[in-house]
């Protein structure tokens, strides 16, 4: 097999000139934070959403759905963008777009209007996390990168965290609207610092930009996670095409697609370069992280806080409440974990983790309506602390087993999956929850909520069996600074060729 680090020219990454990695990395992180916090205050606002935009709750989740989906449509265009474009040009467009699209939610008269909206705003969140790990694989040495990572958990873990509960304190008070004019001034403060002090220097190339392949992957994850979404629909009656239709037609463009890429990687113009996945800790990696997002998106952050005030009864800001010790408990161990991971590797942290996940998640399928607020609260905790454990070493380990000449195309491809199966999990998790329910069609009860978490448990268990591919750390990690320049070490060795 040619090896793709000797076989194609590098591609440029974020290079330093006027602003100090602190600074570039500082702000990244805090651009992504204030772009995860818009997307986490939505989530205590979706049963309110219901009621006041007249919509069922397989209508309101695409809120949610269609944010992800967009996301996973976009990053793969970042590949290219990291190359044509300079870092600054890049952090302005996801910033302004992100702004726009915060500014037509905040005026929305209705649920499409507000629908467009969340999909700008994806589009400027889409480039920001590709962006934000490829500077960091690019300006940090090798053997501090489970330390930075950690580090940007702890910052970007707060959003999330704090986010359910400042929703539930504006909603309460204010209305939904002002969930987005709260995240405005952050947002345009964040643009404006950008634009006065991120002058970086950096090399481009002119890429051709391949609308064929982008049109594809949008009909491949289109159809896959609009497929998912429509078995519930399918299953309490409603009409239109039979979901596997567009599941199928998903599919088969996503098998164009890769192959699409296969032959014009060859030539160095392929959307997504797809060498990544010829190495083995990197395909472990991203496979465990997609279920992981499944999870986080579709159970924690979607079917939580519906079981919450849909089931027992609590109101948004106690909803914000609950959630926010185990957002926290992510936070808190970022630093550690990342340590850990730069001393033994990810396996022994991963392999628990997966297990506390899947111990959570069933422990949710068994809750009712006469559960204490406060057993549900620790096994929040517990779920969050299972992330903590996986999500920084997973990282880590995918890019670092990767030559440098691929972080920007390996950033993007997990970055995609994630969010694919982030869209997948939040529209096959809610649709199974209102196929099971017994109330009217649209409305979520605890039975169809019982029956969300037992399909997160599922995934939870194949999470446990896919941790065992965890590879351990060689002793060859010991220096990796020599790993990610060459690619040349057992941790990087490819699975096969093409």
């Amino acid at each position: 097999m040619t090896e793709p680090s000797a076989a194609r020219t590098q591609p440029p990454g974020p290079t330093v000139a006027q602003a100090s990695p602190g600074f570039v990395i500082g702000l990244l992180v805090m651009s992504a934070f204030v772009m995860i916090l818009n997307e986490t205050i939505m989530s205590v606002a979706l049963p309110r959403l219901i009621l006041d935009l007249g919509v069922p709750a397989t209508t309101v989740q695409w809120l949610t759905s269609g944010f992800l989906l967009t996301m996973a449509v976009v990053i793969p265009t970042t590949g290219y963008l990291l190359q044509r474009f300079t870092p600054r040009q890049v952090f302005l467009a996801s910033m302004t777009l992100f702004s726009a699209g915060t500014l037509i939610c905040a005026l929305a008269p209705g649920f499409a209007i507000l629908l467009g909206g969340r999909i700008v705003q994806a589009s400027g969140t889409a480039v920001m996390i590709p962006l934000l790990m490829t500077t960091v694989m690019t300006l940090v040495p090798a053997e501090r990168r489970g330390v930075m990572m950690g580090n940007i958990t702890i910052v970007i873990a707060v959003a999330p965290a704090v986010g359910p509960m400042i929703g539930g304190v504006i909603l309460d008070a204010f209305g939904w609207r002002w969930m987005f004019w709260s995240v405005l001034p952050l947002a345009v403060a964040m643009l404006t610092l950008g634009f006065v002090r991120l002058h970086l220097s950096s090399q481009t190339r002119s890429a051709p930009l391949d609308v064929v392949s982008v049109l594809i992957s949008a009909v491949a994850f289109s159809g896959i996670v609009y497929g998912f979404s429509a078995i519930g629909a399918a299953a309490q009656g409603g009409g239109g095409a039979p979901p596997w239709v567009p599941i199928a037609v998903g599919v088969v463009a996503l098998a164009v697609f890769v192959v699409r890429q296969l032959r014009l990687q060859r030539s160095e113009k392929a959307l997504l370069d797809l060498h990544p996945f010829t190495y083995r800790p990197f395909v472990v990696a991203v496979v465990l992280s997609g279920m992981i997002f499944m999870c986080l998106l579709g159970a924690a952050a979607i079917m939580l806080p519906l079981y919450l005030q849909g089931v027992l009864g609590a109101s948004p800001r106690a909803t914000g409440l609950a959630v926010l010790p185990g957002g926290l408990v992510l936070g808190l161990l970022g630093r550690p974990v990342g340590r850990l991971f730069d001393r033994f590797g990810a396996r022994p942290l991963v392999l628990p983790g997966s297990i506390m996940l899947a111990i959570a998640l069933w422990l949710f399928a068994m809750m009712g309506s006469g559960t204490p607020l406060g057993v549900v609260i620790a096994v929040h905790v517990l779920l969050m602390a299972a992330l903590g454990l996986m999500m920084t070493p997973l990282i880590a380990e995918s890019l670092s087993a990767l030559p440098s000449a691929l972080y920007s195309h390996g950033s993007a491809i997990m970055a995609t999956l994630q969010q694919v199966a982030g869209a997948a999990g939040t529209a096959g998790f809610v649709t199974i929850a209102a196929a099971a329910s017994n109330g009217p069609p649209g409305s979520l009860d605890a039975a169809g909520l019982h029956a969300g978490f037992v399909a997160a448990g599922v995934v939870g268990l194949l999470t446990v069996l896919t941790a065992f591919f965890v590879p351990g750390k060689q002793a060859g990690d010991a220096s990796p600074t020599t790993e990610a320049e060459s690619g040349a070490s057992q941790r990087s060795t490819p699975v096969a060729g093409h």
